[in-house]
C-alpha cells in the first residue's frame, strides 16, 4: 500500500469527509460545553438572564459537584455500572461459548438472535421491561402461581440494573465470541490430556487466552451504564436517578447547563480513566487483541 504522503489529494478526498463531521459534530460541542463548565449564567438588570452565560468566572461548578448528594449519586451510578457488566460478563461467558461450540450452521442464527434487540428502539424495550416488572407484571403473575408476591419490583434497585444488563448484554457477548471464536481450541484439548481438570483448562489456558474480549466487553458496557438516563427514570423513578439522570435534569426542567456541562466532563474524565486502565490491562494481557 502507498504512503499517504505520494498521494495526499486521495488521503485529504477520504478523510476532509470523516473530519469535517467529527468537528463539527463532536469537537466543536464539546469545546461550548468545556467553555460553558467554568461559566455561570449571567445577571442582567439584577435577574438572572435565561440564556446569556458570562464565561470563564471560575470553577464554582465543579465546586458544587462535590456536594454530598452529587457524589453519592455519581458512587450510586459507579456500583450499579459494576454491577450490571459483572452481571452481563457471568451471563455473557457462558453464551458466548455456547455459540462458538454450537454447530456452524447455527451460529449466524444464534448471533442474530443476540443483535435482534437493537432492532427494536430502546424506549419501546424499556416500556416492555415495565409490563414485564410491574406488580401484575410478567415476573409477577409467573410467581403468583407459585403462591408467591407479588413484589414490587420497579422503582427498585434491582429493576435498573436488571435493565441495564438487559440493555447492554449484546455489548458483552459479541467481543467474548469475537474473542472465543479465535481462540486455538487445541490448547484446551492438550491441557485436558496432560491431566488438567476443566477448572484448571479455565483457569489456566481459556481465562487468559480470553482476556482481551472481556476486557473489552467490560469497556463497551461499563461506559454507556454510566451515562444511561433512560432506563433508571423508567425503571427506577426520582429515587433510583444515576448521574445522567442528573445531568439530563440540569439540560433540561432545570435549565442550569453551566453546571450541567460540568458534570458532562466529570462523567467524560471518569470514561477516559475506564479506557486508561483498559488500555493498561490490555498491554499487559495474553492472547489475541480485538
Amino acid at each position: 500500500m502507498e504512503d499517504w504522503k505520494t498521494n495526499r489529494s486521495v488521503f485529504w478526498t477520504l478523510a476532509t469527509p470523516g473530519t469535517f463531521w467529527l468537528v463539527l459534530f463532536f469537537l466543536v460541542p464539546l469545546a461550548f460545553l468545556f467553555v460553558l463548565s467554568f461559566s455561570d449564567k449571567a445577571i442582567i438588570d439584577g435577574q438572572m438572564s435565561i440564556n446569556d452565560y458570562d464565561y470563564f468566572t471560575g470553577i464554582s461548578n465543579y465546586l458544587r459537584s462535590l456536594n454530598s448528594d452529587i457524589i453519592s449519586i455519581f458512587m450510586r451510578t459507579i456500583w450499579w455500572s459494576f454491577l450490571a457488566t459483572l452481571a452481563c460478563l457471568l451471563i455473557a461467558y457462558p453464551i458466548a461459548f455456547g455459540i462458538c461450540f454450537a454447530p456452524e450452521k447455527w451460529r449466524p442464527l444464534l448471533l442474530m438472535l443476540i443483535v435482534l434487540p437493537f432492532w427494536i428502539n430502546l424506549l419501546i424495550r424499556t416500556y416492555a421491561l415495565i409490563a414485564v416488572l410491574r406488580t401484575q407484571g410478567v415476573i409477577n403473575s409467573a410467581l403468583g402461581f407459585a403462591g408467591l408476591g407479588p413484589f414490587e419490583i420497579l422503582g427498585t434497585s434491582f429493576a435498573v440494573i436488571f435493565g441495564l444488563v438487559y440493555v447492554y448484554m449484546p455489548f458483552m457477548v459479541l467481543p467474548l465470541y469475537a474473542t472465543i471464536e479465535r481462540l486455538d481450541k487445541s490448547f484446551l484439548e492438550a491441557s485436558l490430556d496432560l491431566g488438567g481438570t476443566q477448572f484448571q483448562t479455565f483457569r489456566n489456558i481459556t481465562l487468559p487466552l480470553t482476556m482481551p474480549g472481556i476486557v473489552t466487553g467490560v469497556v463497551l458496557v461499563f461506559i454507556p451504564c454510566l451515562g444511561t438516563f433512560l432506563t433508571s427514570e423508567l425503571l427506577g423513578g426520582t429515587s433510583s436517578w444515576m448521574i445522567g439522570n442528573v445531568i439530563q435534569n440540569q439540560f433540561g426542567p432545570a435549565n442550569d447547563w453551566p453546571f450541567g456541562s460540568a458534570l458532562s466532563l466529570l462523567l467524560m474524565y471518569a470514561t477516559f480513566g475506564v479506557l486508561a486502565l483498559r488500555s493498561l490491562l490490555q498491554r499487559n494481557s495474553k492472547g489475541v487483541d480485538v
